[in-house]
């Protein structure tokens, strides 16, 4: 027996699969942000922290590396509370997400340093310039602007990989999508347009940071140029 699609049940829940896309993305947002935050510290680290510092962010970086992202959730969202620790799912999820996301960030971030001629650090110290002014204008800088399509990859990589924390129960796009399931049965319609929907994201996505590439960093090569030719 032929199977017959009915869209027209989903495409009256749309909203509610919409609500979940966007919850999808302000979760992925935030945990872009703060996962880059702890990324970016964790290299520096890796790179010019005593050895104790390296040490512990060695292993922070392995184990999270090493173990995959589902059992990371719920050591955070299950376990955490038998430590006195009790998240909401979202809240939960974003942790988790940041965590996850700033282990491989760092990595990104530490080759991005490496990557950095000892010249220009020898440069910029005989110029005068502060520890903090070598290291924002001389090393982050350049490092970011090296591994920005790195990042921007694994970041679109993170957004998807969101999906996982519906296992938590956090209202974003497939827990929406599992709860639509659940009272029309039309699965395959369902994830046919959750399928569409991540792509439209993962399209949005690259194009933002493509957008967001061009006004950092295009804009910063035009002022070094324009000092250059002073």
């Amino acid at each position: 027996m032929p199977y017959e699609f009915h869209f027209e049940l989903v495409m009256q829940s749309l909203d509610r699969l919409l609500w979940g896309a966007a919850l999808t993305i302000r979760l992925s947002a935030m945990a872009m942000v703060l996962g880059l935050a702890v990324g970016v510290c964790a290299a520096v680290i890796l790179k010019n922290g005593p050895a104790y510092a390296r040490a512990v962010v060695r292993a922070y970086v392995e184990i999270i590396r090493s173990t995959p992202f589902l059992v990371q959730l719920f050591i955070i969202y299950f376990g955490l509370p038998s430590l006195g620790l009790q998240l909401d799912a979202n809240d939960a999820a974003l942790v988790a997400m940041t965590v996850n996301l700033g282990a491989y960030a760092a990595e990104i971030v530490r080759a991005g340093i490496g990557a950095v001629h000892p010249s220009q650090l020898e440069a910029a110290q005989a110029l005068g310039m502060t520890r903090w002014q070598v290291m924002r204008h001389v090393v982050l800088l350049p490092a970011l602007e090296k591994v920005y399509p790195a990042l921007a990859s694994q970041f679109t990589l993170m957004m998807l990989a969101s999906s996982v924390v519906s296992a938590i129960s956090a209202e974003e796009l497939t827990a929406a999508a599992h709860l639509l399931d659940a009272e029309t049965f039309r699965s395959f319609e369902i994830y046919i347009v959750v399928m569409v929907l991540y792509i439209v994201l993962a399209l949005l996505f690259r194009f933002g940071f493509w957008v967001l590439g061009q006004i950092v960093f295009k804009r910063r090569r035009r002022l070094g140029a324009a000092r250059m030719g002073a």
